[in-house]
């Protein structure tokens, strides 16, 4: 009975033991499974279909454009005259700098007449008289009076010429000028908008941007800068755009608001998509395909992020390629999580 008992126990120990091994077909297979250097630097992968899960990008520098947008709104629209007047009628949002205009306009008009009417008829006078002084038929007392008389519309000019620059000063500081307004046609609009003045220097004259307002929400209009204003706010340290759209429909109105976009150029330099950049403990990586098997994780210096681009201050060189697509799994697979 023992003899039996310890036949058996052996006999079920090895087929235990045999059951037990790896048969060939069960082993992993670890030729194809890619290889990390030490400490990550690459990752080389020997199976093709592996390599081709992963999409790259060729670097090349480039104007890189930002699109900055600011709140704007429609400060003035022009409508002809249906009198008949020499000058349109300009429709400010504005009523302050309505009435800056409005008395802008009465001030040069009365420019006009006392240095090309007043004056020149106080000088004929005044003239006249001397000369009948000199022939004994006006008096001394008539002289003076007829310089008083000059004098008092040179004093009528000079504070006309100061009414008139106080009112000049207060469009401008609206963002209007008066030779513009003067010179404005009927079916113009102008837009101002706020920008801060550290963006003045990317914004020129002459430029055309895009604007859309909340009145017309699925529509875009395109505008032209037309001048960056001569003062910075000193609480906000925003100076004043403005921009001229057509307006031969109508449909714009004094007090629409708007959004205003620039395409504000930033420079050349190399940029990488969002999607190839990882972040490690506070440092930035992308990974630069080295030969056709092998990538190699590459800190860079990273600036800001404008669209789905990012710029790149140092790390890469142009025509390097990085990877687009799977950066997350050499990520993983480089840092070892």
């Amino acid at each position: 009975m023992m003899k039996y008992f310890a036949f058996i126990s052996c006999t079920l120990f090895l087929l235990t033991a045999c059951g037990g091994k790896d048969k060939p077909g069960n082993r992993p297979d670890t030729s194809t499974a890619p290889v990390v250097s030490p400490g990550g630097a690459t990752v080389t992968f020997t199976d093709p279909e592996s390599m081709a899960f992963f999409q790259t990008e060729k670097l090349n520098s480039g104007n890189i454009t930002a699109d900055f947008k600011a709140p704007g709104k429609i400060a003035a629209t022009v409508v002809a005259s249906d009198e008949g007047a020499a000058q349109n009628i300009v429709l400010f949002e504005n009523p302050e700098l309505a009435g800056s205009y409005t008395q802008l306009i009465q001030h040069q008009i009365n420019i006009n007449q006392i240095q090309n009417i007043n004056i020149k008829q106080k000088q004929i006078e005044l003239d006249r008289i001397r000369d009948l002084q000199l022939h004994g038929a006006a008096t001394g007392k008539d002289v003076l009076d007829a310089q008083m008389a000059m004098s008092m519309e040179q004093t009528n000019l000079a504070n006309e010429k100061a009414a008139l620059i106080e009112h000049e000063a207060k469009l401008k500081a609206g963002g209007f000028t008066p030779e513009l307004l003067k010179k404005s046609k009927a079916g113009m609009a102008y837009l101002i908008c706020d920008i801060p003045e550290n963006q003045i220097e990317k914004i020129k004259e002459g430029g055309n941007c895009d604007i859309t307002f909340t009145a017309f929400p699925g529509e875009k209009f395109t505008g032209k800068i037309d001048q960056v204003a001569d003062v910075v706010d000193n609480l906000t340290r925003m100076i004043k755009l403005r921009v001229t759209v057509n307006n031969s429909s109508s449909k714009l109105k004094s007090g629409m608001f708007s959004t205003v976009s620039f395409g504000v150029s930033e420079g050349r330099y190399i940029s990488v998509s969002k999607n190839s950049l990882v972040t490690v403990q506070g440092k930035s990586y992308v990974f630069v395909k080295k030969d056709p098997k092998t990538f190699e994780r590459r800190e860079v210096q990273t600036g800001e992020q404008i669209g789905d681009r990012i710029i790149v201050y140092s790390g890469l060189s142009e025509s390097e390629e990085v990877a687009v697509k799977g950066a997350m799994q050499l990520k993983g697979l480089s840092f070892g999580y």
